[in-house]
């Protein structure tokens, strides 16, 4: 008897050796790498400005499939677990200091620049960083392991920096490597705020380096259609109702207003959306154009109705429906 426990013990010893990798997390079988980095400075408009410390902060991990531009295609250059900080947790005990508050207070206009080591810069929204369904989706990484095809064991080159980690970017582009600067700023645009305005536009007017490049009238030329039922709720007024929202993808109607893509485009270019009351949002480039998630935002025609009418974005992304924007009469493109 004692003979047969010891076997069954050896039995089950020599399984758990051949199987240690082979458990049901395919991300953690390879060995993780500290990534090198200085110190990251938080500036602009904020009232308690300085020093990143990590040291407090949650340790968080996204997957990741990177890809860049190269010769003008797509390139893929590795599948990785990345661990590191939240963005979301580095900024959300910053004290906002509008530049813009007296204009215009709500903070969905707000951008934030990375900066890394290089000079590199990249864009990206208030909205995009802390409204999403789905948060803690943008890392400064300070660790990285690669994630190897069981058949091939094909591997990619390690990063030695820390880096930015976009996880909802397609052409990762974003992903610049050790950052040293985070800047909040507002949109650079002067629009007035007239709350009595009547909420109706009959047009959408594109501007481009300061002058109308376009517009938008109807959906003649846009025949690909999207349906999005939601639970609508807003960060100050709660639930607003079940809808199904349908529209156009917002991408489809300005992607001949853009430039061409490429990688300037992908790390530094933005909208601002706004409406004939002045109410503004940011959206930049990357997550309106360069999605890897399927979520779309979506231009809807509400027609003229007893509140107004007639243009308004859907951000499907959103877990709130602040940069659910109406009435809307211009979109700038801009570029950091």
């Amino acid at each position: 008897m004692k003979k047969a426990i010891k076997i069954i013990f050896f039995l089950i010893f020599i399984q758990s050796f051949i199987f240690a990798n082979n458990n049901n997390d395919f991300f953690d079988d390879a060995k993780t790498y500290e990534l090198e980095g200085g110190k990251i400075i938080v500036q602009g408009e904020i009232s308690n400005p300085g020093q990143v410390d990590f040291k407090n902060l949650k340790l968080r991990s996204l997957i990741v499939r990177e890809t860049k531009f190269e010769n003008g295609k797509i390139k893929f250059t590795g599948s990785y677990r990345y661990d590191g900080y939240s963005l979301f947790d580095i900024l959300k005990n910053r004290i906002l200091n509008k530049k813009n508050r007296i204009e215009f207070k709500p903070v969905v206009d707000l951008l934030v620049v990375i900066e890394n080591s290089k000079g590199e810069k990249v864009v990206l929204t208030w909205g995009e960083l802390f409204y999403p369904a789905n948060l803690h989706r943008i890392l400064i990484a300070t660790k990285v392991s690669p994630v190897i095809p069981v058949k091939t064991k094909e591997q990619w080159p390690l990063p030695r920096k820390r880096k930015m980690i976009f996880a909802n970017d397609f052409i990762t582009e974003r992903n610049i490597k050790n950052p040293v600067k985070i800047t909040v700023i507002s949109a650079p645009v002067h629009i007035k705020v007239n709350r009595k305005a009547k909420l109706y536009s009959e047009k959408i007017n594109l501007i481009k380096n300061n002058k109308i490049a376009g517009e938008i009238t109807d959906w003649k030329n846009f025949q690909y259609r999207l349906n999005y039922p939601t639970v609508f709720y807003g960060r100050g007024r709660g639930f607003h109702g079940i809808n199904i929202f349908k529209g156009v993808p917002l991408k489809s109607v300005l992607k001949d207003f853009t430039d061409k893509e490429n990688v300037n485009l992908i790390r530094k270019g933005y909208f601002i959306v706004s409406a004939v009351d002045g109410y503004r949002i940011t959206i930049s480039y990357s997550e309106l154009f360069n999605r890897n998630d399927n979520s779309e935002f979506l231009l809807i025609d509400k027609g003229v109705n007893s509140k107004g009418g007639r243009f308004k974005i859907y951000p499907s992304a959103d877990f709130f429906s602040d940069r659910a924007v109406k009435s809307i009469d211009k979109i700038f493109f801009k570029n950091i």
